[in-house]
């Protein structure tokens, strides 16, 4: 029998000894999917991050807008591959796969977004969030004019700016805490 890998090489707090709001806030999480995910668990660990953490989490990622949720997630999916963060791609992809309704869409954005069945706008966004990820000193107002041809305001290039880098800030701490993705991700949303 294999024994369970630990989900964080820091503590994990007790459910039991977290405070209220946050184990009021990972109650509503298990109620909601079933299951805790790991990050909840994990970033409990420091209650002040975790909720500076989720709060901005939150605004970016559950506000109304131009960006869909499924858009959204597909920047979080495309630059957590290239930070190699395991438990992002596969959490995040989970979720993109729900959102989008698309069983192949995850694994498609994943791996090379510009070869996924996507649309050209969500390839532009996809090229400002990378480039955000990867080189944001080159971030230039030619990028900002291929993405106003899209449609996309400067509320949204904002949006995807600022969902790249949070999430970059994601990756890191999701690779050094060695953050294990929760088995349930896997199965999500395909089919």
């Amino acid at each position: 029998m294999t024994q369970a890998l630990a989900i964080s090489r820091f503590p994990v707090p007790d459910l039991a000894d977290m405070p209220e709001d946050i184990r009021a806030r990972i109650v509503a999480v298990q109620e909601k999917s079933g299951f805790i995910p790991n990050v909840f668990l994990v970033l409990a660990h420091r209650p002040d991050e975790f909720r500076a953490f989720f709060a901005y989490h939150d605004a970016l990622m559950d506000k109304p807008g131009n960006l869909t949720k499924a858009e959204r997630e597909m920047i979080v999916v495309a630059t957590s591959n290239l930070n190699q963060c395991q438990y992002c791609v596969i959490a995040h992809g989970a979720i993109l796969r729900i959102r989008a309704k698309d069983p192949l869409i995850a694994d498609q954005v994943a791996v090379n977004y510009r070869k996924a069945d996507i649309t050209d706008r969500q390839k532009a966004m996809l090229d400002l969030a990378v480039r955000v990820s990867t080189e944001a000193y080159k971030v230039s107002e030619s990028d900002f004019a291929t993405l106003k041809s899209h449609g996309f305001t400067e509320d949204d290039i904002w949006d995807i700016a600022a969902i790249s880098a949070f999430f970059g800030l994601s990756n890191r701490l999701a690779n050094v805490t060695s953050m294990r993705p929760n088995p349930e991700f896997y199965n999500m949303g395909r089919g």
